[in-house]
């Protein structure tokens, strides 16, 4: 377990970003969040325009009080007229309160729906990336996206646009009608505002949202170092490195920390002082001593200064939702962002059936064999700066067994993932019975190409849960058939609750026993074809004989290609295939290849070592 980095920004060293880069994450995230929110849109501009109303109507009771006062301070006073101007005060009120409840109401059920749309198509489009695509990725970081970020999206369709329109409206509304009472003293009144819109804006500006980013993404870390310290903790434990995972760990928490610290230490001086100026007390100050002096020098009289005093109060409030609603509309900023990124992910397309047929029928395709695997030309990279495979062609003939082999990183398992599409090819292409892997559906494809691969993944379920995962109906008698095959039959009755047995909670599962499992559910799939990674890699020795003899009733009469990382496991194939940095080398049989000389005789050799150490270990252990 090591503890990466995170990624640093201008921002994380002390510098800013360049303009021309504030200026694309700023158009990159008003994108994304149109983008996302485009199935809102309409619905949040009617609820927008109701809160639009609300916020006139808020400010009118106000000014009825105002005209109250007036008319009570007038030498002939009409009770009966300030009496209605109250009533409608009362009324206008509780006209504002429903719709701006009903706009907030609306809003929040829009975003209930929204949410549930959104993680739909997100797990639609999770359905549709390449099954490499997850390698790749932590389950913490997928988590992120399905419910850290679209839960992150609710402040910006419940609350951000009606909070805008109402720190737009009030404020212009208030000050229009105040510019009515006196000009002069409404400019004054200005003053908090623009202080406070100068820092709002100094709090919310490019520098502070690299730092946010910063923190998001050590936060990310955290989560994925809590996970594999969780998960890792008995082997770590096991090798005396517990103090290290959690050293590394806690790098990560500290690493969050400081991220935190300089996000947010800089903005709390400048949030407290605009706090303090737009605060009632602060505006009321200003409102007294303006309006003293322009009493003073005649400009006003002062029952003029009254509404200043009963109306003017309310901007502060009104401007306050947008400072502290500041944090949640970055964070959601940055949610539609990755979220965006997520839904422009290259999914794997099924080319159309008819132009599959069309090139049959002019002779692009040869007409192969069912069953047969043809590489042809095939060039791949994880990135364009460099390729792991190039020009690989090869064939698999039907119902035979294929090893592939080779030195560490030399694209074995790269390879090994082409077949099943855990990833497409670069250039070239894969054909089975002459048909091209991209003009397959993906549970043709899946119904055709199966994998066992070390790394066994099982669901949380019962074990018939998991064997139904290859063919969702089959029958008891035909999982039974498949895990007896498999060898695991015997062991499933004697859980506590046979084959409904929980994985996780009735019964913990061996290597050995995981891996067997997995090879009942790929004979239940009964693909004709088969990709294997070493299945028996991490069996323990127990029932390493019994998953070898799973994985004879699983190959026979299949187009079968194994990765081989133990060599005197493979001499009796049909063909071993040798590759070296991306490249075919060498081809053959393990005779033919052990007389060449070449990769593969050196790579015998130091098999052959280490089985002698192994051999020579076991010796001293008997003594």
């Amino acid at each position: 377990m090591t503890v990466e980095a995170a990624p640093q920004v201008g921002a994380d060293t002390g510098n800013p970003l360049p303009k021309s880069v504030q200026k694309a994450n700023k158009q990159q995230e008003a994108k994304a969040r149109k983008e996302i929110l485009a199935p809102v849109a309409t619905t949040l501009n009617i609820a927008s325009l109701i809160m639009a109303v609300a916020s006139v109507l808020s400010v009118v009771p106000f000014i009825l009080i105002v005209q109250s006062c007036r008319e009570m301070l007038a030498e002939n006073v009409d009770t009966d007229r300030v009496w209605r101007l109250l009533l409608i005060a009362v009324l206008v009120l509780v006209v504002r309160g429903l719709l701006q409840a009903a706009a907030l109401t609306w809003t929040h059920l829009v975003d209930s729906g929204f949410q549930l749309a959104v993680r739909r198509a997100l797990a639609q489009k999770l359905t549709q990336v390449p099954l490499g695509w997850f390698g790749e990725r932590s389950s913490g970081e997928i988590k992120k996206y399905l419910q850290d970020d679209v839960e992150a999206l609710h402040y910006l369709v419940a609350h951000a646009r009606l909070e805008f329109v109402g720190a737009l409206v009030v404020p212009l509304v208030t000050l229009g009608y105040l510019a009515t009472v006196d000009w002069r003293l409404t400019l004054v009144l200005l003053i908090p505002l623009v202080v406070y819109a100068i820092s709002l804006s100094k709090m919310m500006d490019q520098t502070s949202r690299d730092r946010l980013a910063v923190y998001n993404r050590w936060e990310r870390q955290v989560q994925e170092k809590t996970i594999e310290f969780v998960d890792g903790i008995q082997v770590v434990r096991a090798f005396g490195q517990a103090g290290k995972a959690h050293t590394e760990f806690q790098a990560a928490v500290d690493g969050q920390t400081r991220s935190l610290d300089r996000w947010k230490t800089p903005m709390i001086p400048l949030q407290s002082f605009t706090d303090v100026v737009i605060s009632p007390v602060s505006v009321m100050l200003v409102i007294a001593v303006a309006g003293l002096a322009g009493v003073g020098l005649d400009w006003i009289t002062p029952l003029d200064v009254l509404p200043f005093f009963l109306v003017g109060l309310g901007l502060g409030a009104s401007l306050l939702g947008l400072g502290y609603g500041g944090q949640a509309l970055r964070t959601a900023g940055a949610a539609a962002v990755r979220l965006h990124e997520l839904q422009q992910t290259t999914e794997l397309v099924t080319n159309a059936p008819a132009a599959a047929q069309d090139s049959t029928e002019t002779g692009d395709v040869r007409a192969d064999p069912d069953g047969l695997v043809r590489f042809s030309g095939v060039t791949f990279g994880y990135n364009a700066e460099r390729e792991v495979l190039r020009g690989l062609d090869l064939e698999l003939a039907p119902g035979t067994l294929t090893a592939l082999v080779g030195p560490s990183g030399s694209g074995k398992s790269t390879l090994a993932k082409l077949l099943p599409r855990f990833y497409d090819v670069g250039s070239g292409r894969i054909t089975i019975g002459g048909r091209d892997i991209r003009d397959f559906s993906t549970e043709e494809l899946y119904h055709t190409v199966g994998f066992v691969f070390q790394d066994v993944r099982l669901i949380r379920g019962s074990i018939r849960d998991n064997l139904r995962l290859a063919r969702e109906h089959a029958t008891d008698e035909e999982l039974e058939r498949a895990a007896r095959a498999a060898q695991i039959h015997d062991r499933i009755i004697a859980m506590p609750h046979g084959y409904d047995s929980n994985i996780g909670t009735d019964v913990n599962l061996s290597g050995g026993e995981a891996q067997r499992l997995s090879i009942a559910r790929a004979l239940l799939a009964d693909t004709p074809v088969l990709v294997l990674d070493e299945a028996t890699a991490f069996a323990d020795p127990e029932s390493e004989a019994a998953v070898q003899d799973a994985l004879a009733v699983l190959v026979a009469e299949r187009t079968v290609l194994v990765i081989a990382h133990r060599l005197h496991t493979i001499t009796g194939v049909d063909q071993i295939l040798v590759l070296d940095n991306g490249v075919l080398v060498e081809q053959g049989t393990h005779a033919s290849l052990h007389a060449a000389g070449g990769t593969y005789q050196r790579l015998w050799e130091m098999n052959e070592a280490a089985l002698h150490t192994v051999s020579l270990v076991e010796s001293e252990e008997v003594r």
